[in-house]
């Protein structure tokens, strides 16, 4: 964590964060592409991306692949607030409730918020479900193999090493 003066006298926490983003329906590069540029603008700068992978879908099958992407931002708001600008990201490009992991216009999941633990009801930071999703974990590791998870006290890439997900995820590049 960081700090950035502001002014005389005050000084803001900066904190990378780092959010997975998945696409199934339309143009899922654009719809990618188009969630990063929201976030950008609503929720700090951006760091880092990492390649895009196509996956198979994970829970409900039957359903197009994703396209999947990990990005670190660097941002001053606090998880909470965080959570509700994705949702009105994902609002904002079409995505409305459906059924639990079906397809989806875009979906943004808060991975990390720097080495935060925060386990309340409608979040759960470090995501709860990352370390059974290659689609999740492969992306990740491209951008930070080495970071600790805080509660599983492992790294990126000995969770990726460990995790038997059985989803086909592939490299989508050009």
């Amino acid at each position: 964590m960081s700090t950035k003066e502001f002014g005389t006298d005050k000084k803001l926490e900066i904190d990378n964060i780092f959010l997975g983003i998945g696409s199934n329906q339309g143009d899922r590069e654009l719809n990618l592409k188009e969630s990063i540029k929201l976030l950008n603008s609503r929720v700090g700068k951006i760091l880092n991306s990492s390649r895009i992978y196509e996956s198979e879908p994970w829970g409900v099958k039957e359903q197009k692949n994703f396209l999947n992407q990990v990005i670190e931002i660097e941002t001053h708001i606090n998880p909470n607030d965080l959570l509700n600008i994705c949702k009105n990201i994902e609002y904002d490009m079409g995505r409305r409730p459906e059924i639990r992991w079906g397809k989806r216009v875009i979906d943004i999941d808060i991975l990390y918020y720097q080495s935060k633990v925060i386990n309340q009801e409608n979040l759960k930071i470090p995501h709860k479900l990352m370390h059974e999703r290659k689609f999740v974990m492969i992306p990740l590791n491209d951008l930070n193999e080495n970071h600790l998870h805080p509660i599983l006290k492992i790294t990126n890439r000995e969770i990726l090493n460990k995790c038997i997900d059985s989803c086909k995820v592939k490299y989508y590049g050009n």
